[in-house]
């Protein structure tokens, strides 16, 4: 039996979200605004979920999804809908978060920040399984329900010329020693390489390095081999080991990284968004500035070209090691500081052995910041930075910490917004700034 739904806003997954008889209701595919007719499936005491049978009144905002693959490709959310109305409603999810979770309503909304709509993906995580019936591997994203790799022959959110090679790799893998024993490629573009990161779990014979290397040599590909965890990745052409890297022309950076080291999937929002952050922190050239949760000074860099002095601290020691060779390649050495520390342990005293700072940059990963924005508020507030952008992928996390950095440490939320870092899913990142 079907039921008629009204559809009033998405959730963070892309679903549309109804009510009825005093349960939640998710629906894929549904968008706000649109009264659907759905098939009711699994129940919980608290919501359902259902599925779409038909659209009777649909959302202006509606589109056609570009991809074929749309709607059976986990790897897209919310194609069905317009890429204006998508930051819309990612700016309302941002907004709902800061009053009902952090407590505030009084700030400036920042125009949001756009990037290219489609071919961003300079980063991608592509699922291999070889599939008998299927005549070979398939190479992809995951379906959107259950474990299995999506047929697809094309995407349309990872750059050309990788999209170009799905149906090449293929052809490719399947015709390795031990295609059942390759469970994924990781993708890592900088400027002017395009890295394949094979994880494999049998040995590779001399033949199946010898057609990886003939398909890279062809195909403008570099691959980089991985036999088990991340520290084994290694070059399958040694002369390949630096040339992966990112540019920041504003700040006359190159960037090296590792396939394995996390970098913005979308470098140009990415160029976007460091821009923005430098100037929301106000930066003057005898500030001091800590840059937390650093990476690969992404952010540290940039700032090191404004400011006296830029502390970048990292969980990852790999990380830090990589930023301050970045220092010392980019001629910042003097003015850039690295050192690994978990953010979630440290305290007050912490804080207070580093030395003051001017200005604070906080990239936190989705859990938030809230060690850190803790031990802000419990320090006197003339040690404290003056001025903090704070930088989420988490409007959750972002306005807990929001609540505890007005309530307990005395700031004050100037202004935030939304980022479209990835166009067509229902990820949220933004950008917010305190004093």
């Amino acid at each position: 039996m079907t039921v008629v739904l009204d559809i009033e806003s998405l959730d963070l997954e892309g679903r549309g979200v109804a009510h009825r008889e005093g349960k939640v209701i998710f629906v894929t595919g549904a968008l706000p605004g649109e009264r659907i007719e759905a098939q009711p499936g699994r129940s919980k005491k608290n919501y359902e979920l259902a599925s779409m049978v038909r659209v009777l009144t649909p959302s202006s905002q509606r589109v056609e999804p570009a991809c074929p693959h749309f709607g059976t490709c986990g790897g897209c959310a919310i194609q069905h809908l317009s890429p204006a109305a998508q930051v819309a409603v990612k700016q309302r999810v941002l907004e709902d978060a800061l009053e009902h979770i952090g407590r505030v309503t009084d700030y400036t909304v920042l125009p949001p920040l756009h990037g290219p709509n489609w071919h961003y993906r300079y980063r991608a995580r592509l699922s291999t399984r070889f599939v008998r019936k299927k005549g070979g591997v398939l190479v992809g994203f995951r379906e959107k329900r259950g474990a299995y790799v999506a047929d697809m022959q094309e995407c349309r959110v990872l750059p050309k010329q990788v999209s170009d090679l799905l149906m090449p790799l293929r052809e490719l893998l399947g015709g390795l020693s031990t295609p059942d024993r390759l469970p994924q490629i990781e993708l890592a573009m900088g400027d002017d390489l395009i890295v394949l990161n094979l994880r494999h779990m049998e040995a590779l014979t001399d033949e199946d390095k010898r057609k990886l290397a003939e398909f890279g040599a062809a195909r403008g590909v570099s691959w980089w081999l991985q036999p088990k965890g991340p520290d084994s990745v290694h070059p399958l052409q040694a002369e390949d080991a630096e040339k992966l890297a990112y540019s920041m022309p504003e700040f006359g950076l190159r960037m090296a990284f590792k396939p394995t080291d996390f970098t913005q999937v979308n470098h140009q929002l990415n160029r976007t968004m460091v821009s923005r952050a430098l100037r929301l922190l106000q930066v003057e050239s005898h500030h001091r500035v800590a840059d937390m949760f650093c990476g690969l000074g992404n952010f540290s860099l940039p700032l090191a070209t404004q400011a006296a002095y830029v502390l970048g601290v990292e969980g990852s020691e790999t990380l830090t090691r990589r930023a301050q060779e970045a220092a010392q390649a980019n001629g910042l050495a003097e003015k850039a500081e690295f050192m690994p520390c978990n953010l979630f342990e440290i305290d007050a005293e912490w804080l207070r052995a580093r030395g003051h700072f001017d200005r604070m940059l906080i990239d936190p990963p989705r859990e938030g910041a809230e060690a850190l924005v803790t031990a802000l508020s419990a320090l006197a507030p003339a040690e404290r930075p003056k001025r903090i952008v704070y930088v989420s992928c988490n409007p959750a996390t972002l306005a807990r910490d929001t609540a505890i950095m007005t309530e307990q440490g005395g700031y004050r939320l100037l202004a935030a917004g939304v980022m479209n870092m990835f166009p067509h899913t229902a990820h949220v990142e933004s950008i917010a700034v305190f004093e």
